[in-house]
């Protein structure tokens, strides 16, 4: 344990270790050498002015073996397989095409299609990134050719690719379900409570089921308002021949398949039939099965596919090593300390300091990853506002919209410069940014729908798991 410092004034010094961590990020050194070493720098300053000992990297072992021995983490590199997977294997364009026949012919019905699509590639790969790529590639020239407004189109595009940080199996979720056990133990042993009940990952996918149908909802009722107060912005579909004789038989074959595999996948967990792990391997094996129905399964896929996945569970665990040898050195200035007090002494209690992170880690979303942001603040503030006794999972739920709206925010919004890479010429920065702001406060009254309803984060968990 290290000691802790005698001039309170040094706790200050874990906030500049914040701050120049994220300065250097915003250079773009990488992420995980990043943590790992200013941490290091700053721990062996304060050892070599006799602030701190190190004495607390005698935890770093023990952190590092816990990493690699928990089964609940063993879920990512499954769920990024099961989403790479479905991403290669077209599943995506004959969803679209399938629910353009659909709705196409209506007003607005390209743009709802193209939300529903990203609700189920959401729930399917958890990718933010890709689903945006995937929907710009596919969707946006589409939406185009049939004379919608460009803002409204890449506002649509943008939003629902983004709905993967909510909506279950979300990564976002599983690492956040891993971390908030860790701090709500903690916060609960500091009141006094040496029995509490445990949070789990399915408890998070149960909490954020609903507030992700909510936000889907809202996306889909902005475009059916475009449609009756502007219909220029989002005309229907030229019929060019009508709908195929085989309509019936398409919708089946293209929508069962993937529609089965996430009831599968999220109802095995739900209802307790299997650990978010195991669900996690039946979804990786059945995108497989999926693939090869499509003739998509080959091995320069298969190889490429691995590779992908190879290398976003790589980023996500050496980041998280690196976040363990940061918060170590964090804690050893005091700075959990110091960010106890301050959260304290917010105005509002429990509500002004949640406020306060909220608007935190929304500002941090501009420059820096989901990942980053998750490994670094939650540890530091997780067990305090849980000991202020908020609810984890709906704290969960908040933090999960609150990254997917900081996606989205001009001009740093990472799903702008994903669509940006993959928009024609056509389609100028201005109308993303432009596009995007109503889905962007859409966000934000769905982050205050569930704020003040907390029940629609609360109250499937406690129906399925009491």
């Amino acid at each position: 344990m290290a000691k802790r410092p005698a001039d309170m004034g040094v706790e200050y010094i874990s906030l500049v270790m914040f701050a120049v961590t994220c300065g250097v990020l915003l250079l773009g050194f990488p992420v995980a050498f990043t943590l790992a070493g200013v941490s290091l720098l700053f721990a062996f300053g304060g050892a070599a002015f006799g602030v701190i000992d190190l004495s607390f990297f005698g935890a770093v072992p023990s952190r590092f073996v816990g990493v690699m021995t928990n089964e609940v983490l063993v879920a990512v590199p499954l769920f990024v397989f099961m989403g790479v997977m479905l991403e290669r294997s077209r599943i995506a364009e004959q969803l679209l095409e399938t629910m353009g026949l659909m709705f196409g012919r209506m007003r607005g019905g390209l743009g709802v299609s193209v939300i529903a699509v990203g609700a189920v590639l959401a729930a399917s790969t958890g990718i933010v990134g890709a689903t945006v790529v995937t929907m710009g590639l596919l969707s946006l020239p589409a939406m185009l050719k049939a004379g919608y407004d460009p803002k409204l189109a890449t506002g649509a595009i943008s939003a629902s690719g983004t709905l993967g940080q909510v909506i279950p199996p979300s990564i976002v979720l599983v690492l956040l379900g891993d971390i908030l056990q860790g701090a709500n133990t903690q916060a609960q042993l500091a009141k006094g409570n040496f029995a509490p009940d445990p949070v789990s990952v399915v408890d998070l996918f149960a909490g954020a089921f609903i507030p992700g149908m909510v936000l889907v909802v809202l996306y889909m009722g902005w475009v059916f308002f475009k449609a009756v107060a502007d219909p220029e912005s989002c005309p229907a579909l030229v019929d060019e021949g009508g709908r195929p004789d085989d309509m019936g038989k398409r919708v089946f074959s293209v929508l069962v398949p993937p529609t089965l595999l996430i009831v599968l996948v999220l109802g095995s967990i739900l209802v307790g039939a299997a650990t978010p792990t195991e669900s996690a391997a039946v979804g990786a094996v059945g995108a497989m099965v999926l693939a090869a129905m499509r003739g998509q399964l080959t091995m320069d896929i298969l190889r490429n596919v691995m590779r992908s996945t190879t290398q976003i569970s790589c980023m996500v665990f050496v980041i998280l090593l690196g976040a363990s040898i940061f918060s170590l050195t964090f804690r050893a200035y005091g700075g959990d300390d110091l960010v106890h007090e301050l959260l304290n002494a917010m105005p509002g209690g429990a509500f002004g300091a949640m406020l306060a992170i909220m608007a935190l880690m929304f500002v941090m979303g501009f420059f820096l990853d989901f990942i980053e942001i998750i490994f670094v603040v939650v540890p530091i503030v997780g067990p305090i506002l849980l000991g202020m006794g908020l609810d984890p999972v709906w704290f969960a739920v908040m933090i999960a919209i609150n990254l997917q709206t900081s996606f989205l925010t001009p001009p740093f919004g990472f799903a702008l410069f994903y669509l940006r890479g993959v928009a024609p010429a056509s389609v100028t920065t201005m109308d993303i940014y432009r596009g995007v702001i109503p889905f962007v406060i859409i966000q934000l009254i769905g982050l205050c729908i569930v704020a003040y309803w907390t029940g629609l984060a609360t109250w499937l968990p406690k129906q399925l798991f009491g």
